[in-house]
């Protein structure tokens, strides 16, 4: 939104901009925030930073990060659509008090990540499209004690509301609500206000739709922008969509599984490099539309897999819907336009300008930066190392393995069954992203730590309803 801090400046004062909302990512993918009341230290705050603790953001505890700085990046200004006043919001990138960047910082880790990419042989920037799916439910009701666990939601689009007093009729069969249209798709509205709330904070959109999920499950569509710039475009499209369905009185998730039997949630990244006029990967008589370097760098992505899904999906609920689930992709290969594929190559954007590949096991719950970048050096390193996906026996496979026989026709590889498995594999096979310290060791530690101990190890300790249903009267 802005070019330079003189710019902003000029924009708090004529506008008459009440308050300064500043943005910082955590480790586990959430926005933190402080606001200030501009008129003080404007400009102090933009050209020195502001302080601020780190003690209670999950993986950051520790004293030494007690007192830290942030520093609002101007160019990621936006009017905040649903501040009672007039706000101005930044998203910040962290210090260490003697100014050196703060090394876990997750929006440091793309930064380095690009510099990265301008140093290797290909050269370039990676450009990235991602797709985000949620649900909107009217109510959600969900707690744990020691005296009872529940979750129950409710859609008034859904199936099991059609014979319910005050239903008009027009309720979405179970999982075929993709791409439904009026009267069935009752969102449609909401979507395109989304749309304009999220245009309005710098998100290009390519389109909505209702997705297969019948009550009440969405997509959303990015057009292509930078590593960096993405990553913050993901965080703007979460904090949009949730607070867009709050004011018109509904709520939204992005969990993986937040139904059982139903479409399931994921945010497939579509990829490439580029030097700015055409994609790095294209070559027309290659498989697919691509060159070496883009079959290797799907190479790269099949081969260190597991240990990418460990940042790309974040959360228990990720390693239910990766199960052959709902159309999730489970299988380890590649292919052009089979969407059972974990890499597929989009058949209609086979040319110069944008041929690219489509990396579609990711979900909404890994941290958006350190997902990115986990995608990216995996990808370069197919690059580095000329792995050659097909000699790997990775595919190419048309066939659709949601089909029992052709799974066990082919016996590949999978996706980790629980989020333990996949941190396990991470712990194994991370050099590719310490490369050049872009990722650094001790974020590893701390993302793998965290997760284990606050959600695997919390959530295995509990009893689960459905155990009342197998075993109480055992």
């Amino acid at each position: 939104m802005f070019k330079d801090i003189e710019e902003v400046l000029r924009y708090i004062k004529d506008k008459k901009i009440a308050m300064l909302d500043l943005k910082t990512a955590d480790l586990l993918g959430r926005w933190r925030h402080m606001v200030y009341k501009s008129g003080h230290d404007d400009e102090k705050i933009f050209t020195d930073g502001t302080g601020t603790s780190l003690t209670s953001y999950p993986g950051f505890k520790t004293m030494e990060c007690g007192d830290m700085i942030i520093k609002p990046d101007p160019s990621t200004g936006f009017l905040d659509p649903f501040a009672e006043e007039p706000t101005l919001c930044f998203i910040c990138d962290i210090y260490n008090n003697d100014g050196s960047p703060f090394e876990l910082d997750p929006r440091y880790v793309a930064r380095k990540a690009e510099e990265y990419l301008a140093k290797t042989q290909l050269g370039g920037f990676s450009f990235w499209g991602p797709e985000i799916e949620f649900y909107l439910f009217d109510e959600v009701r969900y707690g744990t004690d020691i005296q009872g666990a529940q979750y129950w939601v409710n859609s008034s689009e859904s199936y099991w509301n059609t014979g319910k007093e005050g239903s008009r009729g027009y309720n979405l069969p179970y999982t075929k609500g993709s791409q439904a249209d009026l009267p069935r798709d009752q969102f449609s509205n909401l979507r395109t206000r989304i749309v304009q709330y999220l245009e309005g904070v710098g998100v290009p959109i390519k389109y909505h739709h209702h997705e297969s999920g019948s009550p009440g499950q969405m997509e959303i569509e990015t057009y292509f922008t930078p590593l960096l710039q993405s990553g913050d475009n993901v965080f703007k499209l979460k904090y949009i969509i949730k607070n867009a369905a709050v004011k018109f009185g509904k709520t939204a998730t992005f969990m993986p599984m937040p139904l059982f039997s139903e479409s399931t949630n994921g945010m497939h990244y579509h990829q490439y490099i580029t030097d700015g006029k055409k994609s790095l990967f294209y070559d027309p008589k290659g498989y697919g539309g691509l060159n070496k370097n883009g079959l290797a760098y799907i190479g790269g992505i099949l081969s260190h897999v597991q240990a990418v899904i460990a940042l790309t999906n974040g959360s228990t609920s990720s390693y239910r819907r990766l199960g052959g689930y709902r159309a999730a992709p489970n299988y380890i290969f590649y292919s052009v336009a089979n969407r059972t594929a974990a890499i597929r190559i989009p058949a209609y954007a086979i040319n110069e300008k944008e041929a690219r590949v489509e990396f579609r096991m990711p979900d909404a719950t890994g941290n958006p930066y350190l997902s990115l970048v986990a995608m990216l050096m995996a990808g370069l390193d197919g690059i580095e190392k000329s792995i050659d996906p097909s000699k790997e026996g990775f595919g190419p496979f048309e066939e659709n393995f949601n089909v029992q026989d052709v799974v066990d026709k082919y016996k590949l590889p999978r996706a980790p069954d629980t989020f333990q498995e996949a941190l396990i594999a991470l712990e194994k096979d991370h050099d590719f992203l310490t490369k050049d310290n872009v990722f650094p060791e001790e974020l590893i530690k701390a993302w793998i730590k965290t997760k284990e101990t606050l959600e695997i190890s919390s959530l295995q300790k509990r009893p689960h309803p459905y155990e009342y249903d197998l075993y109480y009267d055992l």
